[in-house]
């Protein structure tokens, strides 16, 4: 564990060495702010009107602000994650140390596990720094808890998703630009699968529906922590891996 830690410390100081970290964590702070305010604006004209019309009892928070606002962050990490992995093998091909790096004393999972680690650490950061929008919630209004943990957990575990699947293409090409390119387009494919549910017959239909990311993630954005949709997003993230290791063994081999 200790080797992992290593690796994973070394990399993550290695993202603010370079402007990386600080435009995709500036990136995501603007348009995470833009975006709460932009809800919570809404949020209020909302429930305006439905107090001038007497409509009821109006928007609740969580429907009219933190759902929304949870799910356009995974849009947003859908962007940036391939930012964050697209270097994490391909620079050390392109500089060519992967070879030192497969013959050091360190297993390949260590790295692997080490890698995927420091790519973790810096979104959970960027996570952490929303954690004031609950915050400001709380100090003016009385939101329900439930969903915000749950969105939260969601979060991560989506987001891992895509990191496994960037550390992988990573692990294929030496060159950045591609490997987040292919990042992306596959983490928009698992995201964008469940809209071919419609034209597919029912089997087909619910196996898509199973395979899409963002399908396992609405039951968090309800409060709810559902045994199968973690065990899913768990399962993603070990594939990932899994074939990112026999990319990297393979190589070692040539």
């Amino acid at each position: 564990m200790s080797n992992v830690w290593t690796i994973a410390w070394k990399d993550f100081r290695t993202y603010f060495t370079s402007p990386i970290a600080y435009i995709v964590i500036a990136g995501f702070m603007v348009i995470m702010g833009w975006m709460f305010f932009f809800n919570l604006s809404h949020f209020n004209l909302q429930n305006l009107q439905y107090q001038q019309y007497n409509m009821g009892k109006g928007v609740s928070i969580t429907d009219g602000i933190i759902r929304p606002l949870y799910g356009n962050m995974n849009v947003i990490f859908l962007f940036l994650v391939p930012f964050i992995t697209m270097r994490l093998f391909a620079e050390e091909k392109k500089v060519q140390t992967i070879s030192l790096l497969l013959t050091s004393p360190v297993s390949l999972t260590e790295i692997i596990l080490g890698k995927f680690l420091s790519a973790f650490m810096l979104t959970t950061i960027m996570l952490g720094i929303t954690v004031v929008y609950p915050i400001i919630l709380f100090s003016t209004g009385n939101p329900d808890f439930g969903p915000i943990l749950s969105s939260y957990v969601g979060t991560l575990l989506l987001t891992s998703c895509y990191i496994s699947i960037g550390i992988l293409f990573s692990s294929v090409t030496e060159n950045q630009i591609v490997a987040g390119a292919l990042t992306f387009a596959a983490g928009l494919f698992f995201w964008l699968v469940s809209w071919a549910t419609q034209s597919a017959g029912p089997v087909w239909s619910d196996l898509l529906m199973y395979l899409s990311l963002i399908s396992h993630y609405n039951n968090f954005s309800q409060g709810i922590l559902n045994t199968s949709d973690i065990f899913y997003y768990l399962s993603f993230i070990t594939v990932g891996l899994f074939i990112t290791h026999r990319v990297l063994d393979s190589y070692r081999w040539r």
